[in-house]
């Protein structure tokens, strides 16, 4: 099945056709480590692992790349303002950020590099672009002429007076054009800093990324990801000194995500709505995070909202209800996906036509009357489910809410159901509505059926 996917650059829906046979190389912008990362850097982290899981099942082999920013001014005015090493803060926050998307179900990369492994790179891209005379040292610094890049601009689809209003640029005496960017900046000696032809100093953000995809996929990427908050100036930085260096396109297809709000409002710690994916998680379960965030299309804004949470945490017990009332399935039979999920997937990443499929399934297994077809249906919503990143856990240890680190134990909720069942068993009909009662008021819900009382956290 072809992979169409929508393409910044082209404005157009376009078939996937990698530049080698067989494989597909993405790279996709990671997180700046200076602080945890909130809700709307999860958002790309979700949609790309979606991706990710969808190319291995098209291709034979993938390569997926998402960097680590761990140079940057934002790092150093932290390390500033707290006293914390610049080392601490990198690793700290790096391994929160890997603790988080891990909560979110999201696959680790097959490559995660770091910005300051890769100096070396950045250093050679940069001669590269100063002697076919992209670039000019000024002042300890080296920028890029950006009137040399004859498409610069092709990408975010602006004109030059948006680009220099949109790109807020330094006002440097130093500078041939007010557009042009830095590559390498001076470092004093309270700064990180490596040796170079133009003297103490550190790379620009943007050519990180550059010298980082060239190391890991070459120098054409099947598909370069990000947020829509990239587009300018770092994509089409990114785009001007990578084709400026090689003459080849940089990358075949540009995806990007929309951009998140919060109740209809942008997140801001100003208006105090800004949320870290920590804070999520401490209250929602992961896989209702990452249901959220693939319930909207990923090309169109999302609003984190209550309810949306609340609705969200619904349609995944729904889910798990139907696998609960199945059983445990064939492990062989778990590879097998609906077709309409892949049809979505590969329909411009649909995850919102793909979540509706799963529902189907699971309709179909609760209607379902022979034990063949509910045990094939429900191998075949989770081999789905397992396609967007959901629905790997056990459904019991689900909706036992295994893991919670609150609430009443196991042990305790067992007690209390079968002091229950025995009230009941003598008829006092009153003391049981009270134990069910004191089990609700502490976020549990008993269930009767014909088999027996199960029970299940709601959160």
């Amino acid at each position: 099945m072809a992979l169409v996917l929508h393409n910044t650059l082209t404005k157009r829906r376009e078939a996937l056709e990698p530049v080698r046979a067989g494989h597909v190389g993405m790279y996709v912008c990671g997180p700046t480590v200076y602080d945890l990362a909130h809700i709307g850097n999860a958002r790309p982290v979700v949609v790309f692992d979606v991706l990710y899981r969808l190319l291995k099942r098209l291709y034979p082999s993938v390569t997926y790349v998402r960097n680590i920013t761990d140079i940057d001014d934002k790092i150093n005015e932290a390390s500033r303002r707290s006293g914390e090493p610049i080392e601490s803060i990198t690793a700290r926050t790096t391994k929160a950020f890997h603790e988080d998307i891990a909560a979110l179900g999201a696959l680790p990369p097959d490559a995660e590099p770091r910005a300051t492994a890769h100096i070396a790179g950045m250093r050679a891209l940069i001669e590269t672009l100063i002697a076919a005379g992209h670039a000019y040292e000024a002042e300890g610094h080296v920028l890029f002429h950006v009137p040399s890049a004859p498409r610069y601009g092709a990408l975010s689809g602006r004109n030059r007076e948006e680009m220099i209003a949109g790109a807020r640029v330094e006002v440097a005496p130093y500078k041939r054009d007010p557009a042009d960017f830095v590559l390498w900046k001076p470092s004093d000696a309270s700064l990180p800093g490596w040796e170079s032809p133009w003297g103490r100093g550190r790379p620009g953000w943007h050519i990180e990324c550059s010298a980082m995809s060239r190391a890991y996929l070459g120098e054409t990427l099947d598909i370069h990801g990000g947020g829509m908050d990239l587009i300018f100036p770092h994509h089409e930085n990114e785009i001007a000194q990578s084709e400026c260096a090689c003459a080849r396109p940089f990358a075949r297809h540009w995806v990007h995500n929309g951009v998140l709000t919060v109740d209809g409002e942008k997140m801001s710690k100003s208006l105090g709505n800004f949320i870290t994916i920590r804070d999520a998680l401490a209250g929602t379960p992961g896989e209702v995070i990452r249901l959220v965030l693939l319930s909207t299309h990923y090309r169109k804004p999302l609003d984190w909202t209550a309810s949306g949470l609340e609705m969200a945490h619904l349609n995944v017990d729904k889910l798990y209800t139907a696998l609960r009332n199945v059983g445990p399935t064939d492990g062989a039979a778990k590879n097998s996906v609906d077709p309409e999920v892949e049809a979505a997937l590969c329909d411009d990443l649909n995850t919102p036509r793909a979540l509706r499929a799963l529902s189907r399934l699971a309709r179909e297994i609760n209607t379902a009357h022979d034990t063949s077809t509910r045990e094939r249906l429900a191998a075949t919503l989770r081999g789905s489910g397992a396609l967007l990143g959901l629905l790997q856990a056990d459904p019991h240890a689900w909706f036992r809410g295994e893991g919670s680190e609150s609430g009443m134990s196991d042990a305790e909720i067992e007690a209390l159901k079968d002091a229950r069942e025995a009230a009941r068993a003598e008829r006092n009909y009153a003391e049981a509505d009270r134990i069910r009662d004191e089990l609700k008021d502490e976020g549990v819900v008993l269930e009767d059926s014909a088999e027996g009382t199960r029970w299940r956290r709601v959160r």
